[in-house]
């Protein structure tokens, strides 16, 4: 089996569908099911490679939700995705019930910001239904996240750490080739965590050994970094987004699809030196 940077050559888009009322960004807007349904056959015609769906916010400060109300929330939308596209759809849980029940109903990823540590029974289900993960770093919870998050090294922490879990899901019988790795920028990282991490994307992609997935797009440090946290951070996380790429990134997961997706183009072409399809 090719890895997953082979069968879904980068740089790729993966867009985001939060069904959730609280999400750091867009909470609230595609809350409905349908409106959820129509937002993830858009991001696909836009030009993402995979549709992420969750319906647990992550934002700092967010309280967990039952693993009802999530399936509730998540399972219809991923169903009505899968009807009316064929691209990857992923489902952002780190509950191995939520997992399992989007499987069936047509998920081919489970991205997990706990790396698959939080419900004991996940390796087992992405092992046995053999689909591809992303193994997130995050220091704390979404509650304590970023109540003064601390590294010795912040590169070497992260890299060392995603290419332990990676080792420890490899010996736990998930192929190696269905793995990403997320640095989780944001996820317990101050602005200067987050930024150290983005220049450092080569070194992590090497020392886990797998493509690296990356989250920056409407970013609180990007609205920090302009001096206007309440400015639309359309642009900058385009240019984030440009600049992870850059420095080896395989999949950028964006809000904006139809503005990274434009943004992609522009650097294949000038990549290649002339103008190119796709």
């Amino acid at each position: 089996m090719d890895s997953l940077d082979r069968r879904v050559p980068g740089p790729a888009l993966m867009g985001v569908v939060n069904v959730t009322p609280d999400s750091f960004s867009d909470g609230g807007r595609f809350d409905d099911r349908e409106a959820a349904i129509a937002q993830g056959l858009l991001v696909a015609e836009q030009g993402a490679e995979f549709v992420d769906v969750g319906g647990e916010s992550a934002r700092p400060g967010a309280e967990p939700i039952s693993e009802q109300e999530e399936l509730r929330r998540v399972i219809d939308v991923v169903r009505g995705i899968r009807a009316g596209t064929t691209r990857q759809i992923s489902i952002d849980t780190k509950k191995s019930a939520v997992a399992e029940a989007a499987i069936a109903a047509g998920a081919t990823m489970v991205n997990d910001i706990t790396a698959l540590t939080f419900d004991p029974r996940m390796v087992a289900v992405v092992r046995d239904a053999e689909v591809d993960i992303c193994v997130m770093h995050m220091q704390g919870d979404p509650r304590t996240m970023q109540d003064n998050p601390h590294y010795d090294d912040v590169v070497v922490d992260v890299s060392t750490y995603l290419r332990q879990r990676v080792e420890a899901l490899v010996a736990d019988g998930i192929a190696p080739e269905r793995i990403c790795v997320d640095p989780g920028i944001g996820f317990g990282k101050t602005s200067d965590h987050n930024f150290a991490l983005l220049a450092a994307l080569s070194t992590i992609a090497t020392t886990s050994g797998c493509p690296v997935l990356v989250g920056v797009s409407r970013k609180r440090f990007l609205g920090e970094l302009v001096g206007d946290p309440q400015r639309d951070r359309t642009f900058a996380s385009v240019a984030a987004g440009l600049a992870a790429v850059e420095r080896g990134a395989w999949v950028l997961r964006v809000h904006d699809v139809q503005a990274h997706a434009d943004a992609l183009k522009v650097l294949r072409a000038v990549r290649a030196g002339g103008m190119v399809q796709g």
